[in-house]
């Protein structure tokens, strides 16, 4: 192997598509593979080899990085691409999956002789384009000479949390990342759809709180997201962002923890898909507050 790792993206979503340029950028040979091949094809521009199946895209690949929707998905494609998977192979795991799913990965990696990483990503849509997002990874020494190259494209910054990737712990930390998004998304949206409802023009809520410790960039972004009718292209979808939601409610109530503004915030974002807007932002979980579309 080179010092630039060959690498099998399997999904090229939002995330993985920009992930997936910036490997390219980076000088890696990328063989892109999605279950709906029009959304890799637009990477072959870019100098990816696009292939019909996982099992295509991993063979001579000497890192495969998934980004799919959960953790059963990825899963499933690495499963489906094992018979081509050769043993010391990297596997980063880069979907955020929930806590129960990691030890199955990774002991499907350790049945097929893969060297696994938990590698989870903090950052949405412009911060992966940029490739300025920050790479949680758990696993071993031995191995991250393969994989740093793979993370210093997409990432600013790798913070490693431990050398097991089976015990989870930078997929914690992912989730425990993640609560505070969604709990400012969904605050987000409830002020909004507050001041509407009583009439209060929301820049004079942004005025009375401008330069004070209430003040919050984050909610002004995904405030002016609503305002100017933003939402697409998503930087984090509702789908998603419920999905994730769920995942964290399930973290908590395996440690004995209630979430219940995590919980109130999928049940949000699900009435928000409910009404149409799975696709869009989750900044569009504010419809959620009002009957109807």
């Amino acid at each position: 192997m080179t010092d630039k790792p060959t690498v099998a993206l399997l999904g090229t979503g939002i995330m993985g598509a920009a992930m997936g340029r910036n490997l390219l950028k980076a000088g890696l040979a990328v063989r892109a593979w999605n279950r709906t091949r029009a959304k890799a094809e637009p990477l072959a521009a870019d100098g990816a080899q696009v292939t019909d199946t996982p099992t295509e895209a991993v063979q001579g690949a000497d890192v495969v990085l998934t980004m799919l929707y959960d953790g059963d998905t990825a899963l499933e494609a690495v499963r489906e691409a094992a018979g081509a998977l050769r043993p010391g192979v990297v596997w980063a795991q880069c979907t955020t999956a929930g806590l129960d799913q990691i030890p199955e990965l990774a002991a499907f990696a350790r049945e097929h002789g893969l060297v696994f990483y938990d590698a989870p990503v903090l950052g949405t849509r412009q911060p992966a384009e940029a490739g300025q997002l920050t790479v949680l990874a758990a696993g071993p020494e031995a191995g991250r000479e393969t994989v740093a190259p793979v993370f210093d494209a997409v990432g600013a910054r790798t913070l490693w949390t431990g050398d097991d990737g089976s015990s989870a712990t930078a997929t914690r930390l992912k989730l425990v990342a993640n609560s505070w998004v969604i709990a400012a998304t969904a605050a987000t949206g409830e002020v909004m759809a507050l001041a509407q409802g009583l009439g209060v023009d929301p820049h004079s809520f942004f005025d009375l709180i401008a330069g004070g410790p209430l003040d919050m960039g984050y909610m002004r972004a995904k405030a002016g997201l609503i305002l100017d009718g933003g939402l697409t292209p998503p930087s984090f979808a509702v789908d998603t962002a419920g999905k994730d939601a769920r995942l964290i409610v399930a973290a908590g109530a395996s440690h004995g923890v209630r979430l219940d503004v995590a919980e109130a915030a999928a049940e949000r974002f699900a009435r928000a898909a409910a009404q149409g807007h799975a696709d869009e932002d989750m900044a569009a979980a504010y419809f959620a507050s009002f009957d109807g579309k």
